[in-house]
């Protein structure tokens, strides 16, 4: 009794009525099946329809009534007849109770080619040897697509990007060439004129082009495009200087500091002509009489997208704490300095001369040459 006061009192209601029998089952069963917004199929063991989604219906345009009870296979004259659909339903589910994510590719008469993926699960009874198969369709032939369209374009984009990376590569080489020309071209000249001061003029020029040609055999074989090692850079420049005055001058130790990066083209044309212009300067100025330890350093700092550059020897050193305002090499490296938003800085004293080209304000930590 006090049970029953309590479920009165609480107003308790049973949510669920016994099915009474085989027909209502039935009923509840297609009434779920008819929920699900995707196609899907209930088949028994074999492979007769038990029920089928409306959504089944709609996408592959069958006839409810000639599906009902009919074999999976015969529906919509033989339209699921796919091997790769009996594969799944007679050799993997028989071995497994569950495949998810099994696709179907097939020219379905009504509506066309499609891509299936089949999700399906085999029930077991546990007072019943009957078995029962549920099957969903996801029609994925959009996604497909999609995909395929994608993997075009990258394809396409790929061949694009190869084919702009060879004619950047046989461009750099061309240009590579033609300064090399160039260069050969001006030395050739310098060495038949008779006036010192055009030789002297036209070698500089050589050793200008030479500083640009630099670059492009770097960038020619740099694994970046338009980037390059400015220590392997700076190194065969200064090195290329060096023997290009190789009995003009007494021995001269030329070394290049170079901390670890990379720059790209355009900045390192600039740098490359400015050491070209200040290591020229202190191979021609600085040793003014024989000296047997004879140096010139290039030093490279950064810090962040700070840089430093700075050429310094121990020759003999300035008077004016300035470079010279007159010259062409003076008026290429104000020009350059200013195109790189940098400052240069001269000191000169007895234990030398050292110049420094500054992006932003940078303490170094490279002592000068000595």
């Amino acid at each position: 009794m006090l049970g029953e006061a309590k479920r009165r009192s609480f107003g308790f209601v049973p949510m669920f009525q016994p099915i009474a029998n085989i027909e209502d089952a039935q009923t509840l069963a297609q009434a779920i099946v008819n929920t699900i917004t995707e196609p899907f199929l209930v088949l028994d063991e074999q492979f007769r329809v038990l029920a089928a989604s409306r959504s089944f219906y709609n996408t592959f345009e069958v006839d409810p009534a000639q599906t009902q009870g009919s074999l999976l296979y015969a529906l919509g004259d033989g339209q699921w007849d796919i091997p790769a659909l009996r594969l799944l339903l007679e050799t993997i589910i028989p071995e497994k109770t569950a495949m998810d994510g099994f696709e179907v590719e097939h020219d379905f008469p009504r509506i066309g080619r499609r891509t299936m993926l089949l999700n399906a699960r085999k029930v077991l009874y546990d007072h019943s040897s009957a078995i029962t198969i549920l099957l969903a369709f996801n029609d994925i032939t959009a996604r497909r697509v999609i995909e395929k369209e994608k993997e075009e374009l990258l394809k396409r984009t790929e061949d694009l990007l190869h084919q702009k990376d060879v004619l950047l590569r046989e461009m750099e080489h061309r240009v590579a060439n033609s300064l090399q020309i160039i260069a050969s071209i001006l030395l050739l000249k310098a060495r038949s004129v008779t006036s010192e001061e055009t030789r002297q003029h036209l070698k500089d020029a050589h050793q200008r082009v030479l500083s640009v040609a630099e670059v492009q055999r770097h960038l020619h074989t740099s694994a970046g495009i338009d980037e390059i090692d400015v220590g392997s850079y700076l190194s065969k420049l200064c090195g290329s200087l060096a023997s290009s005055m190789i009995g003009e001058v007494q021995p001269i130790d030329v070394t290049v500091i170079a901390e670890s990066g990379r720059i790209d083209s355009q900045r390192a044309v600039s740098l490359g002509l400015i050491v070209t212009e200040l290591v020229l300067n202190a191979i021609k100025y600085a040793f003014p009489k024989e000296k047997t330890d004879a140096r010139i350093q290039v030093t490279f700092e950064t810090a962040g997208s700070d840089w430093k550059l700075t050429v310094s020897d121990n020759g003999v050193g300035k008077i004016a704490n300035d470079i010279p305002a007159t010259g062409l090499g003076t008026a290429i490296i104000e020009a350059l300095v200013k195109q790189l938003e940098a400052k240069v800085e001269v000191i000169s004293d007895t234990d030398g001369t050292s110049v420094s080209v500054t992006r932003a304000t940078f303490t170094s930590r490279v002592p000068r040459a000595a």
